[in-house]
């Protein structure tokens, strides 16, 4: 189904005076808002579409932005890490918006129910074909992060997402969450679904013994005439945050030496475009941006950070833009290049919150849905409670979401202390909501998420915490690896993000009395990276955690759980 910008306004339109959350319009001034958000005037001679970070959600959702997203150094202040009214006054969006509500946490319940669910790949098609035909020869990227986080791409060891990106017309793509699949199926998907379909690029990954390229390092692309060469940048962290025996044979990494040398490979060919396709993270991104010449944008993953306008880094070159896409199918970047005399003169770039009550479903892509969903529906769909509050995953130290993970973990597993992982993605519900398995699964779903009971000294338990804190705080980026905190329930502690490595987890505490470093904890906790933990009989988080949703029917509102921080406020990313 093409549409044409006049029929596509039309829907657009109908559904809004249909009262689908664009307030008290008439029909003209309804069509004329959301003219104003989708149909973009089309700018330059070259187009980029980019998704990132779907996390495999296939139907609309809601997702709560962060409210804790603390820059130090010479990242506070900056892009990403501005939240709430900082974000919305550096981007220039109006408080109580839409649009805001798609960029910030802010009278989260109320928006989301105001305005409705995001994302969805029915409605991102629909927007897709729309922007593809007032662009011709645009390129729809991927920046990874597609193939992992739903029940449905587990139990099809990621089929349900080949397929519908396959049909949502995804041109190149690279990746991070794929990997968990393991080598061969990576490799089959590769080679066999995408074949003559989708290009997958990543500069940095090798084969461990002889050093060659596992993927093509780039793709070159004729776009209205102007050679384009769109380069993969893999998440460079693979084999360290997941675990390494699922990638065993490859490695990962920043080698800036041979971006530089893949960039300029892709200009000597002709390229009068280049474009890193990444999934580094964003801070990561902008120290790349200022050590690599001749890229010409950075459109990056990873951080789940929704970057409503970019940030240009100076480097020897001139300049690169760098921007970040947000996740869970809630953005669509479009970066409009004005190319003259064989380089970019001038740019363009929006980022579309993808609202689904503004945009209809595509047919084709939502029949598809449907059937991927059809063999599973009754069991993602089964009720094991209701929710009294709002659950949510994002922020640098925990989430309610989260919080209701260490709760279970702790009593079923009879555990005093519990970890779970800093993980991004998660998809949140309203108070009221039934805490479906889908839900469970959206919040718990790799292929190595084992529940472990692990006995901790109180030195080992400081150790974890401080690892993680300095992947969360170095000052410098490439020795981030783009995670929250680790979630802590039952320990209290504090935290000065701004003190040294060691030094960071302060007066740590269990039911008000100090850790002691040579006493045993028993800790609870999911996700272990370790070999190991596959073959001890563990079982997989959500079997743990189902039955003491199902004990509850009704699980109260609870606050989480997160350390006393010192010495950073007032800061623009905590609210």
């Amino acid at each position: 189904m093409n549409l044409s910008k006049r029929e596509f306004l039309q829907l657009l339109g109908a559904g809004s005076v249909a009262g689908l959350g664009l307030g008290r319009h008439d029909g003209a001034s309804a069509a004329g808002a959301v003219d104003a958000m989708y149909a973009l005037p089309r700018f330059g001679n070259v187009s980029l579409l980019h998704m990132t970070d779907c996390h495999a959600q296939l139907k609309p959702l809601y997702f709560r932005e962060p409210s804790v997203n603390i820059g130090l150094g010479s990242m506070r202040g900056k892009v990403p890490h501005l939240v709430g009214e900082q974000l919305l006054k550096a981007a220039g969006v109006a408080p109580g918006t839409r649009v805001a509500h798609a960029l910030t946490h802010l009278d989260f319940d109320r928006a989301a129910q105001r305005y409705g669910k995001v994302g969805g790949f029915a409605h991102l098609a629909t927007l897709v074909k729309q922007l593809k035909a007032s662009r011709p020869g645009a390129l729809l990227l991927d920046g990874g992060d597609t193939w992992q986080g739903s029940a449905t791409s587990l139990w099809t060891q990621a089929q349900d997402m080949v397929d519908a990106c396959k049909l949502l017309g995804v041109d190149v793509m690279t990746g991070h969450w794929e990997f968990t699949y393991g080598m061969e199926r990576v490799k089959e998907i590769i080679e066999k679904d995408f074949a003559g379909r989708v290009e997958f690029v990543a500069q940095n990954v090798k084969t461990a013994d002889f050093g060659d390229p596992v993927f093509k390092p780039y793709v070159m692309r004729e776009i209205n005439g102007v050679p384009c060469a769109i380069v993969g940048q893999a998440f460079p962290y693979t084999p360290i945050a997941n675990p390494r025996y699922m990638v065993a044979d490859w490695t990962f990494g920043i080698q800036d030496d041979n971006l530089q040398r893949v960039v300029d490979e892709a200009r000597a060919k002709g390229a009068q475009v280049v474009v890193v396709l990444s999934h580094n993270g964003m801070d990561v991104d902008l120290k790349m941006a200022s050590r690599v010449r001749g890229v010409d944008a950075i459109l990056g993953g990873h951080t789940h950070d929704g970057t409503p306008m970019p940030t240009l880094v100076s480097n020897a070159g001139g300049q690169t833009i760098v921007v970040n896409g947000g996740s869970n199918g809630k953005f669509l970047g479009v970066l409009d290049f004005e190319v003259k005399g064989k380089k970019v003169s001038d740019f363009r770039y929006r980022l579309l919150p993808v609202f689904s009550d503004l945009i209809p479903a595509d047919r084709e892509m939502d029949a598809l849905i449907t059937r991927i969903r059809a063999p599973y529906e009754a069991k993602l769909s089964e009720t094991l409670a209701h929710t009294d509050g709002t659950l949510y995953r994002r922020g640098n130290f925990n989430g309610t979401g989260d919080q209701l993970l260490l709760d279970a973990l702790m009593e079923v597993q009879d555990a005093p202390i519990a970890f779970s992982p800093g993980f991004r993605w998660g998809t949140s519900l309203l108070p009221g909501q039934p805490i479906t398995r889908e839900w469970l699964m959206d919040m718990t779903a790799t292929t190595y998420s084992y529940a472990t009971v692990t006995p901790m000294s109180g030195e080992m338990l400081k150790t974890v915490l401080e690892d993680v804190c300095d992947n969360l705080f170095n000052p410098d980026p490439y020795y981030q690896q783009g995670g929250d905190m680790v979630r802590v329930g039952g320990l209290q502690y504090a935290c000065d993000p701004t003190a040294a490595m060691g030094q960071r987890i302060q007066d740590m505490r269990l039911d008000g009395k100090p850790v002691e470093a040579g006493r045993t904890y028993k800790v609870a906790g999911w996700a272990p990276v370790s070999e190991e933990a596959r073959s001890a009989g563990n079982k997989p988080v959500w079997e743990v955690i189902e039955p003491w949703l199902k004990s509850r029917k009704v699980v109260a509102a609870r606050a989480p759980e997160a350390p006393v921080l010192k010495n950073v406020a007032p800061n623009p990313g905590l609210a």
